[in-house]
């Protein structure tokens, strides 16, 4: 669970930092998805490994969750959760449920039509060569003039916040890394898990109201 966090988490900030692009130039945005989009290592290398490891996340999570009900025979007499642990780290599989389905939606928002651009309707060799039109930042543009969309994705990036808030600190705390260094690695996890979503929330609602 910890090292598919760890290459979850790199990924957000790669693909927050392009997508930022987006609020600042169009061609550069384009230019940056186009060659995340083309490049052979990213697609087939990397791309799968990234998919392998959300599946492999959220699967990993559900069947912690069963074993850990199914280890507890017995309820406890009196019970009182908020007195030794957050919220956030009592609905961890509640919160990652919502995100997997936000990642559904994302996935047939922005990766299939991609994948069905580049190998059904055989625009790859147009994309390489640079023939094809940049569709990118359009593309984006245009899924986020629906509130409804945008809601969406706001609700996902805030509970995305409140996942990442305890499940940074628990990956690091599953490899051992409980040292004097911990103060200073839970506020930049605060910092992490904060500005990462409120990023691309102001990302979602910037193309909302400036289009």
């Amino acid at each position: 669970m910890a090292l598919s966090a760890f290459l979850l988490m790199s990924f957000l900030i790669i693909h927050f930092s392009i997508n930022l692009l987006s609020v600042f130039s169009e061609a550069t945005f384009n230019a940056a998805s186009h060659f995340m989009g083309t490049n052979w290592l990213i697609q087939f290398l990397m791309q799968p490994v990234l998919i392998f490891g959300v599946v492999f996340h959220f699967v990993m999570g559900f069947v912690l969750e069963f074993r850990n009900n199914r280890s507890r025979n017995m309820a406890y007499a009196k019970s009182n959760p908020s007195g030794n642990s957050t919220w956030v780290s009592r609905n961890m599989l509640l919160s990652g449920a919502v995100i997997l389905a936000f990642l559904v939606l994302h996935f047939i928002d922005f990766w299939i039509p991609e994948m069905a651009t580049k190998y059904i309707h055989g625009d790859m060799s147009g994309l390489i060569s640079g023939e094809a039109d940049f569709r990118y930042y359009s593309e984006l543009v245009h899924k986020f003039e629906s509130p409804l969309r945008v809601g969406a994705y706001v609700l996902a990036f805030v509970l995305l916040s409140l996942h990442l808030l305890h499940g940074f600190n628990s990956a690091f705390q599953s490899v051992g890394a409980n040292n004097k260094y911990v103060k200073s690695l839970k506020g930049f996890s605060k910092i992490y898990a904060i500005g990462i979503p409120l990023g691309f929330i102001f990302i979602a609602l910037f193309h909302h109201f400036t289009h």
